[in-house]
């Protein structure tokens, strides 16, 4: 997605050298619509610049920092020199992630990244989350909570957790459920601690899920995952109380899965 408006002064930008003058560098700037910048050759490099293109080369990409912007000139001054190791590759990176983000939407709603559909989308996404990139984080982690005070229709919102649930990996995600667990046996108490070590894996979870199962309420008991993925986490959350379900049903008891919490706190 390009941005429309005008990049602030201070702010660091990512660019592609166009074309290369004895007095400058002109930069045309790859997250902005139609928006071009000048890198003045004392902004170039530091010290003196015997030869400009000794430094820069055509088809360069350049991360510059915004000096200056005049909008009824047109004109956005740029230095180059003024942008250290560490900022660059952390604009170089933001870049990429923006870009990753783009071919996502393109998934979710097709080709078309020009139409007003996805225009709207786009920018409702960048004024809730400040990005594209960090909204698909967001979808993928939290889901539908995420768009609780997102403006979009409810189809839009499944296409974009749906399309962050299949291409964006974040650290870890954490899910939660919940089970009532109820046995009427002489042996209930022992039923229902035993369909609790049957929530916690028998050995099944796999390495990289933490699981958790703790009490709530009787008969409710909390079971919280955290998973390299959405998909990993819901399919162990969902294991996980199948396997307490089917423990204390063999025992003559009952077991429901539920995603809200019903007992309130003491």
């Amino acid at each position: 997605m390009k941005y429309s408006g005008w990049p602030e002064p201070g702010q660091l930008v990512v660019g592609k050298v166009e074309e290369i003058e004895d007095f400058g560098v002109f930069v045309d700037l790859e997250e902005y619509e139609d928006k071009q910048g000048l890198v003045h050759v004392s902004e170039v490099a530091s010290g003196w610049i015997k030869n400009i293109r000794d430094h820069v080369r055509t088809g360069q990409t350049a991360v510059c920092k915004v000096l200056s912007v005049d909008e009824s000139a047109q004109q956005i001054d740029l230095s180059i020199k003024d942008v250290n190791d560490h900022q660059r590759k952390e604009a170089i990176q933001r870049w990429k992630n923006e870009q990753k983000a783009d071919n996502w939407m393109s998934i979710a709603f097709g080709e078309d990244l020009e139409s007003d559909h996805y225009r709207r989308i786009a920018d409702e996404l960048v004024a809730a989350f400040g990005g594209l990139y960090e909204a698909f984080e967001h979808a993928a982690i939290r889901g539908e909570e995420a768009f609780d005070e997102v403006d979009l229709a409810e189809e839009d919102i499944e296409a974009l957790i749906e399309t962050a649930r299949d291409n964006v990996s974040v650290p870890f995600v954490s899910v939660s459920g919940y089970i009532d667990l109820e046995s009427g046996d002489p042996n209930g108490v022992d039923n229902v601690k035993d369909a609790l070590h049957a929530a916690e894996g028998n050995g099944e979870v796999p390495e990289d899920v933490d699981l958790e199962v703790s009490y709530v309420g009787a008969p409710e008991y909390r079971i919280r995952v955290q998973a390299p993925n959405y998909k990993v986490a819901e399919r162990e959350l969902e294991a996980s109380a199948a396997r307490a379900i089917d423990h204390v049903e063999s025992v003559g008891g009952a077991g429901e899965f539920h995603r809200e919490r019903r007992t309130e706190d003491a």
